[in-house]
């Protein structure tokens, strides 16, 4: 459904599309038109979740620009949401009916007040230990990276934090493109524990490290700061 529609409602574009079912098919970011311009898909984040009847699943549609997502989409089927996130136009909600909701932040400003968001299933021990030693003021765990950041969006936390190592369910470009895009769009930060911009197009497509998204681009480079403090 996704590929139909996209190449029905722009035939005429030299945009590739790259999603985990079709990575294997071919390379890409090889040829200039790739490299400027594709759409990144992730038709059902949060497998396990929708496996087991949870409402933390989404849909992902990202639109990258020279390895960088400009637009991105995430559909929250069973909490009746469709995020949109266009960079420099802002970010918004819509229901079935068209309804649209803004971004609500929360105003939570100190550390030790601030949400953790985090994985349900991809808990390593050296998550378990650097979450104990943040100290912030409470943890809710959610499936779907796209969900997660719905939470923030929503004002239900502040902060996302992501551990991944090569080769270990590690999360991939389009775990991440759109909701960094609905994220940034609406005046949030995601970046890795340096507070460098995610790197798209690897070749093995990988998001490995420490990823961290928060709701106030003013202290994400502070949250980072405290996090690699944390860590040495």
């Amino acid at each position: 459904l996704l590929l139909s529609g996209l190449k029905s409602n722009f035939p005429f574009a030299k945009w590739d599309i790259l999603s985990e079912e079709t990575c294997k098919e071919k390379s890409f970011f090889t040829s200039q038109e790739k490299e400027n311009w594709c759409w990144i898909l992730d038709p059902l984040d949060g497998t396990k979740d929708f496996l087991q009847g949870s409402e933390n699943y989404a849909v992902h549609i990202a639109l990258v620009k020279e390895k960088i997502p400009k637009i991105g989409l995430v559909l929250i089927p069973e909490r009746n949401e469709l995020w949109f996130g266009i960079i420099g136009n802002g970010a918004w909600c819509e229901n079935r009916i068209g309804e649209k909701t803004s971004v609500r932040f929360s105003k939570r400003r100190q550390l030790d007040q601030m949400v953790l968001v985090c994985s349900r299933s991809h808990r390593e021990a050296n998550l378990e230990l650097l979450i104990q030693n943040l100290e912030l003021g409470a943890e809710k765990s959610v499936g779907s990276i796209g969900c997660k950041i719905g939470t923030i969006l929503r004002g239900e936390s502040d902060i996302y934090l992501c551990l991944s190592l090569p080769r270990k369910s590690c999360p991939k470009d389009w775990d991440f493109s759109a909701p960094e895009a609905i994220l940034k769009a609406a005046g949030g930060r995601i970046t890795n524990i340096d507070n460098e911009e995610l790197n798209y197009g690897k070749s093995n497509f990988e998001q490995d490290g420490i990823i961290i998204a928060s709701s106030d681009k003013s202290l994400h480079a502070k949250i980072c700061l405290e996090i690699k403090e944390i860590i040495r």
